[in-house]
């Protein structure tokens, strides 16, 4: 059985990988997101990720957490096709909303979906 959860480790937390990620990450637009990759040989495949819905398109707080929340969700049940890659290594994603419109759950997941077979394809 898998097990989706969406762990506190799994989250990108830090202010310098942060950083890192913004400056040294490559990166990509699938509708309605723009991504971020950063990723570092290491022994162990661990995968963190950050959802950010900028207020610049999204004034209202509760809107900007519903977004937040379709991001997670999308990104919680499909993360396995990331760890689905035999390359291991530390791999920062960063996921950004950058579109006006309020998009429905489902075009939310299948751009995580394609987001996360690049990102493998990359790896």
């Amino acid at each position: 059985m898998n097990d989706f959860r969406l762990t506190r480790n799994e989250r990108l937390r830090a202010y310098g990988r942060i950083r890192r990620l913004f400056e040294s990450g490559k990166g990509g637009f699938v509708y309605p997101f723009r991504y971020l990759v950063y990723a570092e040989p290491l022994e162990v495949l661990t995968v963190s990720v950050l959802f950010s819905v900028p207020k610049r398109f999204h004034k209202r707080a509760n809107r900007r957490n519903t977004l937040r929340r379709r991001m997670r969700e999308a990104y919680r049940l499909n993360s396995h096709l990331t760890a689905s890659t035999q390359r291991c290594g530390e791999v920062e994603l960063a996921l950004i909303y950058s579109t006006k419109e309020v998009c429905d759950y489902k075009t939310i997941e299948d751009a995580i979906k394609r987001i996360l077979c690049r990102v493998a394809e990359e790896l």
